[in-house]
């Protein structure tokens, strides 16, 4: 395209690799996508404003506006494409004062603007996903007492650019772009994609609007004393031929707004959120429903991404983890495929459907560059089951179970040792493949880029876990040898595990075993995941609890991602240091396996306390290192998505873990395990908790004369056939 210059850009390449790379063993690789130590390298779009509905989305600034020029992330965006990257709207050739900005639900906002004391504007807008519209209306006020005129000038910019371009991963100038075109009071952007794709925008005037030079036009209104006018305008997206059709993502059951109630309105206001962005999220690939990652950098299906936020949902709408799980069966890989990282039996990382991975020139189509997706799929197939006691997705999936476990016994233990690591081999894959994927993520203690193959701690324990899920589904089904066979494995690793991982001097787990098994000797939060999967001695998890919330990794906000002594650590690097409230989630969930109650109490605390500085009290992805003590606030990481899909999940799941919650449903039975509430709550009420083909209300509260002890629980109502118990069982 004519219009598009360089971007900014940390693509790794022979004579310069980014962020600091060694060329050693990676000058081969001539673009690394998402190789770099941040998600983008766009301007900050941390205090940006979000409208999805469907596969459409809108991020603007708080002005209502998108700024000139390319730098930044803001846009119009449909199927990997930014389709609109600048929306101006001038009143008499100055651009108007906002007031304060809103949002309505997912698809509705409002900004409300001044433009001199008497004179307002009331900026409202509606995305429509199945129409591929956005309509705005901008509402002129005269609150003065004389007349007044008003020149009313918008200005538009189509880029087309698709999404790895925007974040200045990569410069590929694919197809061609016609000039803009007038019809009438219509505006048409039109582009001629290299695959085959005729993507187009359509901007509709209203008819006192004219054009002026270039994409824009404008009009003189005047407005009597107290009066109001209305003007329209309306946007809409096309692709010919259209790619993939949204389907209703309703049918399968959000939480409603209430599904949580406490005596603490920033827990109830964190909660409804949450369940907001997840629905927002939600998307449909194949007339399956998923949560995409985030946007705007990831408003698509990940692997390891959809499968925790189905994970998170689980005990409230598990209709998305069945459905999420069906689609990834559909997209695992049967052959061998260096380009993509694909592998017989192994689930997807990333799955795009714009222009570069339509063409070839990234492996997105899907890309399989993943460690953790393909046992991840296993989990939470099996905490479907338990909470669903659906035997009859499982009989469904069965092949796809055996060629899951295949592929973690050979394809991803190639060298036979009893590990899953990971090597890239794709010129055009990711250097790490774990859910910490930048190329500086994964370091060992002086610093140094880990040496592949990296064999990473969390994904041994996923794996651990796995094979026990699935091991008591083969058990239910009569399979008992291999039911042993998982088992006898899952023992095997565990004491493996214990004997390699383990740093005795450092209280916990190395991050990961990299070339020559040699343990990578870091404090980091993946050593946390261990705990959630059961792996860890009781001993051993007593110890790393106690390493996790020490200074250098509790900030008060959260555990980090890694130790703040850490050469190498980097408040402000992407994995570096930063604190991600899924991470802390699942460390969390962790601790009260182990009954380690006083640590998981204050990881939720921190997290929901968090979320009252973040904007409609919305968890972003991530936020930087720096600590409580240190700014009082948490420092906002500049182009962290929000919403975010595991990050939005994070408190729910956290409460289901806190509050006990173990599901039997195929002996129709939901445990209530020594339940423990967020410190900053007395009670709690949870309606609609599913468990089978049964429903139940709960009720929680805090004992006054202690506490610290487990709050007295009630069952207000029962739907179904459901025995609910509340014991004092063992925690692990």
């Amino acid at each position: 395209m004519s219009d598009r210059g360089s971007p900014p850009t940390t693509v790794a390449t022979e004579d310069e690799p980014a962020h600091g790379v060694p060329t050693a063993g990676h000058a081969e690789r001539k673009q690394q996508v998402l190789s770099q130590g941040i998600a983008s390298v766009t301007e900050t779009i941390a205090d940006a404003v979000v409208l999805k509905d469907g596969d459409v989305f809108l991020m603007f600034g708080p002005d209502g506006a998108l700024p000139e020029g390319r730098k930044h992330g803001l846009g119009l965006y449909f199927h990997d494409c930014r389709y609109l990257r600048t929306y101006r709207l001038r009143v008499d050739s100055a651009i108007p004062t906002a007031l304060g900005v809103t949002t309505v639900a997912g698809a509705r906002g409002a900004i409300e603007l001044s433009s001199r004391d008497t004179r307002s504007i009331e900026w409202s807008r509606v995305l429509d996903g199945r129409a591929l519209t956005l309509t705005d209306v901008f509402t002129l006020h005269n609150w003065g007492r004389e007349a007044t005129q008003l020149e009313i000038e918008l200005s538009f910019e189509a880029g087309f650019e698709d999404v790895f371009e925007v974040r200045g991963l990569l410069d590929e100038q694919l197809g061609s772009a016609d000039p803009p075109e007038w019809r009438g009071r219509w505006l048409r952007f039109r582009y001629h994609g290299k695959d085959g794709v005729v993507r187009s925008l359509t901007i509709e005037l209203p008819k006192e609007f004219a054009p002026r030079s270039g994409p824009s036009a404008g009009a003189k209104i005047s407005l009597p004393p107290g009066a109001a006018h209305r003007v329209e305008v309306r946007l809409r997206v096309e692709e010919s031929p259209r790619l993939e059709r949204a389907e209703d993502v309703d049918d399968v059951g959000w939480p409603r707004r209430g599904t949580f109630s406490s005596d603490s309105l920033l827990l109830d206001e964190v909660l409804d959120r949450s369940f907001a962005d997840l629905r927002l999220l939600g998307s449909t690939l194949h007339q399956r429903v998923f949560v995409a990652a985030g946007t705007p950098w990831f408003a698509t299906l990940f692997g390891r991404d959809s499968l925790i936020a189905a994970l998170q949902l689980l005990p409230y709408t598990p209709a998305v983890a069945r459905d999420t799980l069906q689609l990834l069966a559909e997209l695992q890989a049967d052959h061998p495929d260096e380009y993509r990282d694909a592998e017989p039996g192994k689930i997807l990382h990333e799955y795009r459907t714009g222009e570069m991975a339509r063409t070839g020139a990234i492996p997105h189509s899907p890309y399989y560059g993943t460690v953790d997706a393909t046992p991840l799929f296993l989990l939470v197939l099996g905490e479907y089951i338990a909470w669903t006691g659906d035997l009859d997705l499982f009989d469904r999936l069965r092949d796809n179970v055996t060629r899951a476990l295949e592929w973690i016994d050979r394809w991803g233990d190639q060298d036979g040792d009893g590990y899953v690591e990971y090597r890239s081999r794709s010129e055009h894959g990711l250097i790490n493949q774990g859910w910490k994927d930048s190329g500086d993520a994964i370091i060992d203690g002086a610093g140094r880029i880990a040496t592949p193959p990296i064999a990473l701690v969390e994904v041994q324990a996923y794996v651990y876990a796995a094979k026990l899920a699935i091991a008591g589904i083969c058990a239910r089904r009569g399979e008992a040898k291999l039911a042993d066979s998982l088992r006898e494995e899952a023992e095997a690793l565990r004491a493996r595990f214990d004997r390699d991982y383990w740093m005795d001097d450092l209280d916990c787990y190395a991050l990961a075993l990299e070339a020559r098994k040699q343990p990578l000797r870091v404090v980091s939060s993946n050593a946390g995941h261990a705990l959630w999967c059961g792996i860890a001695p009781p001993d051993k998890a007593a110890r790393l609890a106690e390493r996790l919330m020490a200074e250098d990794m509790f900030t008060g906000w959260g555990v980090r991602t890694l130790s703040a002594t850490t050469r190498g650590y980097n408040p402000v690097g992407y994995h570096l240091g930063t604190v991600w409230p899924h991470d802390n989630a699942i460390i969390a969930a962790g601790l009260r396996r182990y009954g380690l109650n006083g640590a998981a109490r204050r990881i939720a605390d921190g997290i929901i306390s968090a979320a009252a500085d973040f904007d409609h009290r919305r968890l972003p992805e991530l936020w930087t290192g720096f600590s409580r003590r240190q700014y009082g606030t948490p420092i906002r990481y500049p182009v962290a998505c929000h919403p975010q899909a595991w990050a939005a999940g994070s408190v729910p799941f956290q409460l289901q873990h806190l509050l006990g919650l173990r599901p039997e449903a195929a002996e129709r039975r939901l445990r209530i395990v020594r339940p423990v509430l967020p410190g900053l709550v007395g009670w709690l009420e949870v309606h609609g908790l599913k468990v089978g083909d049964a429903s139940v209300d709960l009720r929680f509260e805090a004992r006054p004369s202690a506490p610290e002890a487990h709050p007295r629980v009630d069952v207000l109502r029962v739907r179904g056939d459901l025995d609910v118990t509340v014991d004092r069982g063992e925690d692990r």
